[in-house]
């Protein structure tokens, strides 16, 4: 109740049945279109696949980046957008995980609400022993109390609520276990087998809530038989594992999930906590509901950026020469910058693993060429420093100060270019 209380778990007959059978047939439909896809990390400068292959479905023109990958959204059906499907099966499917979105935001404000309501009733009761246990508590520390109750709810608590819980994206995990040839155990609690190590999730809004629904394709044979007759978790479930980050001593906890199951972590419990998924014996999908922050990940931000580099470039109306307007040490450094944003952060990790999402729709394809232009058009203003820089009537400390800060860019470029051909 105290160390894990922001933890909300809830099971599947809560969840309504119609629900369960459209995301339930969403997740095999994706899986039977071969859309599931082991993601390459880098960690520590190495690149590791990871054993659960995964997703990404959310709001058009979204992006989600983890251990240095940025994955691109499948967008699901949004009113103004034009998204063309492989296949009617693949568009349900993400018609029926829209529907979950909308389903979870509504089932997590809710349990926001119902803890902020316990906590006060909380306050109410310890402002209530202390009274009894002291009758000389002034009416000026009593107004105080109440004064404390309040601001726990913050004025613009309904906005905070929503910003919170609006999931964008989800991402959408499966793994087979009986297909991997090694599986760490757990190495603190000896909770078995993990599907994926303790972690944060990450490039989250802060204290958004994140939601998982979990569908784990079990058998009557998978069921929890001799529950009483076991030691620990049953390692033929599957479960998620939840710690106190940087803590061993307080006890780690287990949950299991079974089919349609669904929990959620309210607040900043996924930066007190950490999390892991426990692997039991059959294949399992789940789909986890993130608020990702997305202020440096979305289409609109980096066109945004590219056209605020290409204000430095002007055409010769007569001539249709390209020039650069400004010289400056600061423009320069600022449209370098976008130039190598544009290149590794989006068009190298879109096509080094994005492309695979052409199996569901070819909606990136278009914003990606535009991208491309822009990226072009930048190449072309790269040179134009360089041939302005070495003309002799430059100011010296003047082009002294803008090689220094250019060289510095480009020799971050030619090390990210290395670094992605090796890759």
């Amino acid at each position: 109740k105290t160390k894990y209380s922001k933890l909300i778990f809830r099971k599947s007959d809560t969840v309504p049945e119609e629900l369960h059978q459209m995301v339930q047939e969403g997740f095999l439909t994706l899986r039977e279109h071969n859309c599931f896809f082991q993601d390459l990390v880098r960690i520590k400068g190495k690149d590791f696949l990871t054993p659960v292959s995964r997703i990404l479905i959310g709001n058009p023109g979204c992006t989600y980046k983890y251990l240095n990958t940025r994955l691109f959204t499948v967008p699901w059906p949004t009113e103004g957008y034009d998204i063309k499907y492989c296949s009617p099966q693949i568009h349900d499917a993400c018609k029926a995980l829209i529907r979950l979105n909308d389903y979870l935001h509504v089932e997590a404000v809710k349990a926001i609400q119902g803890q902020n309501l316990f906590e006060t009733e909380e306050i109410k009761d310890t402002a209530e022993t202390d009274r009894e246990q002291n009758f000389a508590t002034s009416h000026t520390e009593k107004g105080s109390v109440s004064k404390d109750q309040s601001s726990c709810v913050p004025e613009d608590d309904c906005i905070s609520l929503k910003n919170r819980t609006s999931y964008n994206l989800t991402l959408l995990n499966y793994m087979d276990p009986l297909q991997m040839l090694y599986l760490k155990q757990e190495p603190y609690f000896g909770m078995g087998n993990m599907a994926v190590s303790w972690h944060h999730d990450e490039n989250l809004v802060e204290r958004s809530t994140v939601a998982v629904y979990s569908y784990s394709c079990e058998g009557s044979s998978m069921e929890e038989s001799n529950e009483q007759n076991l030691k620990g978790r049953d390692p033929a479930v599957w479960h998620v594992g939840l710690k106190v980050a940087w803590d061993i001593e307080t006890p780690g906890l287990a949950i299991p999930l079974h089919q349609g199951d669904f929990y959620l972590m309210l607040d900043d419990l996924n930066m007190t906590h950490q999390h892991c998924v426990l692997a039991g014996f059959s294949p399992r999908f789940s789909s986890t509901h993130r608020v990702a922050d997305c202020s440096r990940g979305t289409l609109e931000y980096i066109f945004g950026q590219c056209e605020l580099a290409l204000q430095n470039l002007q055409t010769d109306s007569d001539s249709m020469a390209l020039s650069l307007k400004s010289l400056e040490t600061a423009v320069v450094k600022q449209v370098e910058e976008i130039h190598n944003e544009v290149e590794f952060e989006w068009l190298r990790q879109f096509w080094f693993q994005g492309k695979r999402y052409l199996k569901c729709t070819d909606w990136w394809l278009k914003p990606m060429a535009k991208l491309e232009e822009f990226w072009r058009k930048m190449e072309i203003m790269t040179s134009l420093v360089l041939s302005e820089v070495g003309k002799e009537e430059e100011i010296e400390e003047q082009r002294n100060e803008t090689i220094t800060c250019f060289l510095l860019v480009l020799t971050e470029r030619q090390k990210l270019r290395k670094e992605w051909t090796t890759r």
